[in-house]
């Protein structure tokens, strides 16, 4: 068993920024795939980002360029530093864990940008 712990969320203003992060925790040994979901009001929640063990990084077009995202291997961590944040960036942030061919999910952590 996985379990994910999120922080980072709360409310900004347009062009702000903010700084995800998702622990995982449990006998685990290496994960395979970490990352970001979000889901806005009304939508299907859609992939952010994500980050293999070995490195390799995807993003969704709308974020590339403005949000980054990062891995600490050895503490079972996922970072989303956010940038140049807009109102359409504003969902429920989902953090995300494969391990073992078996997807885990975090509570979620709103994110809120205001115009």
């Amino acid at each position: 068993q996985v379990q994910l712990a999120e922080s980072g969320g709360g409310l900004v203003q347009a062009g702000s920024s903010l700084r995800l992060s998702c622990a995982a925790s449990g006998n685990i040994f290496r994960i395979n795939a970490m990352g970001w979901y979000r889901q806005a009001p009304g939508e299907e929640r859609e992939l952010v980002a994500r980050i293999l063990s070995g490195g390799s990084t995807n993003y969704a077009d709308s974020v590339k360029g403005r949000f980054t995202i990062a891995r600490d291997n050895a503490k079972n961590t996922v970072y989303l530093q956010m940038n140049s944040l807009k109102p359409e960036d504003t969902a429920v942030y989902y953090c995300f864990a494969n391990y073992l061919a078996r997807d885990y999910w975090g509570q979620g952590t709103q994110v809120t940008v205001s115009a």
